[in-house]
């Protein structure tokens, strides 16, 4: 039975004839940890339930999963910023286990440990990561999602120590809206894809094992910022668990204008081009060599900055006048392919990965995390190019 002394909130209720334990637990505490493995070793439950999602779950069970990271898949399928992201949020959770001796997710790694030694399903009931990334992104504006990518990347491997307030308020939140609301400059634009959405996500998902499985008394260690949201959703009740389920699954649709803007550029910049040589040949050729030095010029000091090879750095001046011309690729997928060719990761840069970018100097140390910086340094390079680039061919064509 629970402990009523224990400070974690411990809330029951009856679902479908089930009993359901929710077990408010702070991320950063020693005490939730032991009150799970209390709670667990009374052999009072016949599932657990965690608030990971499967990545997170194979993340705790194979430590060793970015040693099998394929680079080169990752910047091909347009993966890399959610790398660079997940592995910057690591940094920032490592670093609170290295300054204050305190491991973030303690109680789910104990949970999961306990619930194996007696042979007890473990319910995976939180929404995967990348899908609530992404569902943020999309309930933002465009100006407010570069806001928090850059925010989150610059801050978490520049800051060195991790102030006590956000150790504080880990203990009442969330670890994904402690980390983003530090960059947010609105947070009522996280708090539903972060929070509310994950709530009905994770009550929908008890509904739906008590539903499917007949499980009649599950443990779920969520917490304690998620277990009133969970709580009054479950009393409210869901109709149709895995119809809502598949509805928060579900990526936000594309904006078009994204991918019609570059062609739309390109088209301009040939048309200038074309003016140009009308003009005069020479004008013509201006305009070809502006482009070529402007462009090529700012993903190389993209790439230099990351810290890349000296012909990585002549691959970025070479590629992006021509890439920046062809939307489907990009600078950064020529520089990195490039960076990992001279190069090469070795087993040892990906074990240490996870360690290295706990400190901003790790990110150019490591192999890996430099080429994630290659990659996307010389792509903003570019693109900043592209544009200045761009101004500079129409300032010309009208006698600026």
């Amino acid at each position: 039975m629970p402990d009523t002394h224990s400070q974690e909130p411990i809330e029951e209720l009856s679902i479908e004839g089930s009993k359901l334990t929710l077990l408010g637990t702070a991320h950063v505490s020693r005490t939730s940890a032991e009150m799970v493995e209390q709670l667990i070793e009374s052999n009072a439950y016949d599932a657990v339930a965690v608030e990971l999602c499967p990545s997170r779950y194979n993340a705790i069970l194979s430590p060793d999963s970015l040693a099998k990271m394929n680079l080169m898949e990752v910047f091909r399928s347009g993966k890399a910023s959610m790398v660079i992201a997940n592995l910057a949020m690591g940094a920032y959770q490592q670093r609170i286990a290295e300054q204050f001796g305190i491991e973030p997710g303690a109680e789910q790694r104990k949970a999961i440990e306990l619930a194996q030694k007696h042979h007890l399903p473990v319910l995976l009931i939180d929404r995967e990561i990348g899908v609530t990334l992404k569902r943020t992104a999309g309930n933002l504006p465009w100006w407010k999602r570069w806001t928090l990518f850059t925010g989150l990347l610059l801050s978490l491997i520049s800051r060195e120590e991790v102030e006590e307030e956000e150790i504080e308020k880990l203990k009442e939140g969330d670890m994904l809206e402690t980390t983003f609301a530090e960059f947010a400059h609105d947070r009522e634009d996280l708090y539903i894809p972060l929070i509310d959405e994950r709530d009905t996500y994770m009550a929908a998902r008890l509904t739906q094992e008590i539903e499917e499985k007949g499980h009649e008394d599950i443990l779920a260690v969520v917490g304690a910022g998620h277990l009133k949201g969970i709580s009054s959703k479950l009393r409210r009740g869901i109709a149709d668990p895995a119809a809502r389920v598949e509805e928060l699954d579900r990526l936000p649709k594309p904006s078009r204008w994204p991918k019609i803007v570059p062609w739309i550029i390109v088209a301009l910049v040939f048309i200038g081009f074309g003016i140009g040589f009308y003009r005069s040949p020479e004008l013509g050729w201006q305009l070809v060599w502006s482009w070529v030095l402007i462009n090529g010029s700012l993903s190389a000091a993209g790439a230099a900055l990351a810290g890349a090879h000296p012909l990585t750095v002549v691959t970025a001046f070479i590629a992006a006048p021509i890439t920046s011309l062809n939307p489907t690729v990009g600078a950064g997928m020529v520089t990195a392919a490039a960076e990992l060719w001279l190069r090469k990761p070795t087993v040892k840069d990906f074990e240490q990965l996870r360690h290295d970018t706990t400190h901003w100097t790790g990110w150019w140390k490591n192999r890996v995390s430099r080429t994630l910086l290659v990659f996307l340094f010389s792509t903003l390079g570019s693109a900043a190019g592209t544009y200045i680039a761009g101004f500079r061919i129409a300032g010309k064509l009208t006698g600026g």
